[in-house]
């Protein structure tokens, strides 16, 4: 009886614990599902504080963008205006010299007025004066007709002289006010840097145990560089430093990069060497290849060959007196784009044949020809137009220039180089220069002073004048000019000026 009522008692415990195991899930449940219900209320809320956030945001980046179109809107506007501006002052330069011209023509038409009236006072004096020397003269009318005539003729070409010097000086001085003008412009708006580098590279070495590791077993691994990179290494007493010379500027940068890697790494021997040339060869031909394309792309020129522009690259590693060639191409190329411009010539062949008229620096070859020769063949047989041809054969007056174009670039080719810190070269070359300059002309008889001036681009000879004639100082000009051009080496041209002047003194008491 007693286990019959404990069973009861499992019994009963079992089921009221399941009843209660059921009620506690069900309350669980229910107060799970207020939870979630409330939950999802919350998130409703904020996703509807975070619609009204973005609805916010996104109105205010559109207020952002719609002022940003309307400031950049009113940026072009102004742009367009200056733009306009420029134009209309332009215009009015143009019509300004187009009636300084009328006023010359004006001026002109007046003196051919005032010089036919003057032959007509002639003849008519010539009439009188015939008649009183008929009268008076114990001579032949016709030797009185030609001694009247021989007089006249002296009058009325000294009095015709007078007109035309006078009308030619007026000209002069508002031709070269006018040039002096578009110069000046020009250089204001060109801003360039100036170059530093050197012809002669040299390579830092950690130590001088380092040269022998250059130099190798019985000079091996020097002999495979130079062999490889067509350079001569010079390994003197200088400390912890070697010196690189090549004429071509390619081959010495090759190698100044090759011997830097080679001694930052440490293994030095001739299949290493050859290994880290090959590598740096190609980086160097990457380089001239980038170079050539990003001028030519910056300078906005078009249709240029895949040579031409290797060419152009080239020129990135050649100096000229201490001044890069290829910054020198661009800004001649800038300038005469410029000065083509103001003066009504074409800018876009102006800057093509300015860019392109130190070419031949850049042509790999062995002819004896100069930079200006060779750089005319280059771009002929490449199909360039005959004007750039001519323009890059006569930027040193090799020919005579056939186009405003061409002597733009001579122009623009001389203010690049002649600007202060353009080019350098040695105190004592350039000062021995001068003296050279001013030697040759003293040794002429008849010369009095000469003086070497503008750094050695013109040279100014006082003359004699009672020893030297007029004809006699052109031809010493010329033989002058000749002897410096055979005697001394010097870049761009020397003018050669002879003053001869007379000079009467008196005083009045």
């Amino acid at each position: 009886m007693k286990e019959l009522i404990y069973l009861l008692l499992v019994v009963l415990g079992a089921v009221f614990g399941f009843i209660g195991r059921w009620l506690y899930s069900k309350f669980k449940l229910t107060s799970v599902e207020q939870k979630a219900r409330r939950l999802d209320a919350d998130a409703v809320k904020e996703a509807e504080a975070k619609s009204k956030e973005l609805i916010l945001e996104t109105r205010d980046q559109l207020l952002k963008e719609q002022q940003q179109v309307e400031r950049e809107a009113r940026e072009r506007r102004s742009e367009l205006q200056r733009s306009e501006r420029r134009i209309l002052q332009k215009e009015e330069n143009a019509e300004r010299k187009l009636a300084e011209l009328d006023t010359i023509k004006n001026q002109l038409e007046d003196r051919k007025k005032v010089i036919e009236k003057t032959e007509l006072e002639l003849e008519k004096r010539e009439s009188s004066v015939m008649m009183e020397l008929e009268k008076i003269a114990s001579m032949s009318q016709d030797e009185a007709k030609e001694l009247i005539i021989e007089q006249m003729q002296k009058e009325a070409k000294r009095d015709a002289q007078t007109v035309i010097n006078k009308i030619e000086q007026e000209a002069q001085l508002k031709a070269d006010k006018l040039a002096r003008d578009i110069i000046l412009t020009s250089i204001q708006r060109m801003a360039t840097e100036v170059s530093g580098d050197v012809s002669i590279a040299s390579v830092s070495l950690p130590s001088d145990e380092m040269k022998g590791r250059i130099i190798g077993r019985e000079g091996r691994n020097i002999r495979t560089l130079e062999t490889l990179t067509g350079v001569d290494i010079i390994i003197d007493d200088t400390p912890e430093a070697v010196v690189i010379s090549c004429f071509d500027p390619v081959r010495k940068e090759i190698a100044r990069v090759a011997l830097e890697r080679l001694v930052q790494d440490g293994r030095i021997h001739p299949s290493r060497i050859e290994e880290v040339v090959n590598k740096v060869a190609k980086e160097v031909n990457r380089t001239i290849a980038d170079e050539g394309e990003k001028l030519v792309f910056d300078m906005g020129i078009h249709n240029m060959s895949q040579e031409m522009i290797r060419a152009l690259g080239r020129l990135y590693f050649r100096t000229s007196y201490g001044q890069n060639v290829l910054s020198h191409s661009r800004e001649v190329a800038v300038l005469s784009g410029m000065i083509a411009s103001e003066v009504g010539a074409d800018p876009e062949v102006a800057k093509r044949a300015g860019l392109l008229h130190d070419i031949g620096k850049g042509i790999e070859t062995e002819s004896d020809a100069n930079h200006a020769e060779l750089g005319a063949e280059h771009a002929k047989r490449l199909g360039e137009d005959a004007i750039i041809v001519n323009a890059i054969l006569a930027h040193h007056n090799d020919v005579e220039p056939k186009s405003p174009e061409a002597i733009i670039v001579q122009i623009a080719d001389a203010i690049s180089a002649a600007r202060p810190g353009a080019r350098r070269e040695t105190l004592d070359n350039y000062i021995k220069r001068l003296e050279s300059l001013e030697n040759i002309a003293e040794s002429f008889e008849g010369v009095e002073k000469a003086f070497a001036v503008q750094a050695g681009r013109e040279l100014r000879i006082l003359v004699n004048n009672t020893s030297v004639s007029d004809d006699e100082a052109k031809d010493m000009a010329k033989d002058i000019a000749s002897r410096i051009e055979a005697e001394l080496r010097y870049p761009g041209r020397i003018k050669v000026t002879i003053i001869r002047e007379m000079r009467v003194v008196e005083y009045a008491r």
